[in-house]
């Protein structure tokens, strides 16, 4: 039988949420949000991303972003520069700084992620992944792969 769909939603928030404060736990000893994880996350694929690709992967809206993005930069964690194919666009990319700090932040979120117990299977993970990946593009409207996800493999396709 089907799930009410609030009842999905359900699960999915208290997921989500219960996931985000595991790992803000982690993230809070070294002084850096769920949101800078995030984009330092997909800017450690090398390519540099525009600020659209950014807010939408940390889920924020453009101002914050900004902001977010001030923070990093006098942090010394990721600079600016002029995307070569469009002169009117700007791309943000890790500095050697940042690249270090995300790599700190990934091993104290796994070592705290692989405490859980008992931990997923690599199979169910990554079923877990595939049937959320495609909950997400169904609702998005186009039954596929969602937005997110093309943008990690275009980005990391470069």
């Amino acid at each position: 039988m089907a799930r009410q769909p609030q009842e999905l939603l359900h699960l999915l928030t208290r997921a989500e949420r219960l996931s985000v404060r595991r790992v803000q736990s982690v993230l809070d000893e070294f002084d850096c949000s769920i949101e800078a994880w995030r984009v330092l996350d997909l800017l450690s694929d090398g390519a540099g991303h525009n600020m659209t690709a950014l807010a939408d992967h940390a889920f924020l809206p453009a101002p914050t972003l900004t902001k977010l993005i001030d923070q990093l930069v006098d942090e010394n964690l990721v600079f600016r520069r002029v995307d070569p194919a469009d002169r009117r666009r700007i791309l943000a990319q890790l500095t050697p700084r940042g690249m270090q700090r995300l790599q700190r932040l990934s091993r104290a979120v796994r070592a705290d992620w692989g405490e859980l117990k008992p931990p997923p299977g690599q199979d169910e993970d990554e079923q877990l992944k595939t049937l959320l990946d495609q909950l997400a593009g169904t609702l998005e409207g186009d039954g596929g792969v969602t937005t997110a996800r093309a943008e990690r493999e275009v980005g990391r396709a470069r």
